[in-house]
């Protein structure tokens, strides 16, 4: 048997979950160059979550798409972290309400006992931290794709 491969997949709504650094990564690679403006991102201290909802590139439908000449397609996705206790940004203004960010890329720098820090790093050198418990990170696609 091979490694699984983009092609391989169906149009199913797509959910994925992490929980250790080698998912972590899949699932990266997924959201790169997701887009999303200021305003759909969210932390909860109460509960302990921090979510982005993304218009993200269907890097799983790429080849598809271009082996049938059809456009390539963007997907509506919820990106949540789970066992958030702090949250610090760089180089955003949250005040402005009319801001777009890219989201480059999602890594993790493991510590103690499984606790870690979650950095996502942003076009414009943006940057988000997340300090994490556990890493716990989720995704699923919410509507049907679009052309980009």
């Amino acid at each position: 048997m091979g490694d699984a491969r983009f092609e391989d997949a169906d149009d199913a709504p797509l959910r994925l979950i992490a929980q250790e650094a080698g998912d972590l990564q899949v699932l990266a690679a997924l959201v790169q160059d997701a887009v999303f403006p200021i305003t759909e991102m969210t932390w909860s201290r109460r509960q302990r979550r921090f979510a982005l909802l993304l218009n993200r590139f269907r890097w799983e439908d790429r080849a598809a798409a271009e082996r049938e000449g059809r456009p390539f397609e963007r997907v509506r996705s919820l990106l949540v972290f789970e066992t958030v206790l702090g949250v610090r940004t760089q180089g955003i203004d949250r005040a402005d309400k009319d801001v777009v960010l890219s989201l480059l890329s999602v890594s993790f720098a493991p510590g103690d006992e499984g606790a870690g820090v979650i950095d996502l790093i942003l076009a414009g050198d943006g940057a988000v931290a997340l300090q994490v418990e556990a890493l716990e990170v989720t995704t699923h696609n919410g509507q049907l794709p679009s052309p980009p």
